[in-house]
């Protein structure tokens, strides 16, 4: 039973350090930055932030599967719609762990990889970001439609529409 609650307290742990996560790379991309927050420590606080973020969502989806609840395989988790519990939303779930696994390993090969290509793979955290919200509203069940838990959803996608409507007011950076 301890799985349930921590598969969704991490859920939810998981949606405001993504939130936060993504609205730091929309800084770092618009190259926010003061005399107290430099450039550089937006990136390091970025990446750190990140990965606290994937250890979030890796506890998320470990007690997910392990939770005997529902029936929910390891495959599940990274082969879309395929699980047969709730197949569509589960589905959105293992779509937005693929992208954020592929964020994660052209990360690791950036070097390799170079900055362009890196770029445009990163870009698939605009798809990761929102499909993780709605698999996690239409997947919650009863969680989902609490009123805090909904309050902390909608600051969630509040505060990064207010960041991608400021970094588009300010244009791409030369």
């Amino acid at each position: 039973m301890w799985t349930w609650y921590a598969s969704r307290a991490a859920g939810l742990v998981s949606l405001v350090l993504l939130t936060g996560t993504l609205l730091l790379g929309i800084a770092g991309v618009s190259r926010a930055a003061s005399e107290r927050w430099p450039r550089f420590a937006v990136g390091r606080l970025h990446r750190n932030l990140s990965l606290l973020a994937v250890a979030f969502v890796a506890l998320h989806v470990v007690t997910a599967v392990l939770d005997g609840y529902v029936s929910l395989s390891w495959l599940d988790v990274v082969v879309p719609f395929g699980s047969a519990y709730e197949p569509f939303w589960t589905g959105l779930g293992a779509v937005a762990v693929d992208l954020l696994l592929a964020v994660i390993v052209t990360s690791l090969l950036r070097v390799r990889i170079g900055l362009r290509a890196w770029r445009v793979l990163h870009l698939t955290t605009y798809a990761c970001w929102p499909l993780a919200v709605v698999h996690g509203l239409g997947l919650g069940g009863v969680d989902s439609t609490t009123a805090w838990t909904l309050a902390l959803t909608l600051g969630c996608v509040t505060a990064v529409g207010v960041g991608l409507v400021v970094r588009t007011r300010r244009g791409v950076p030369r």
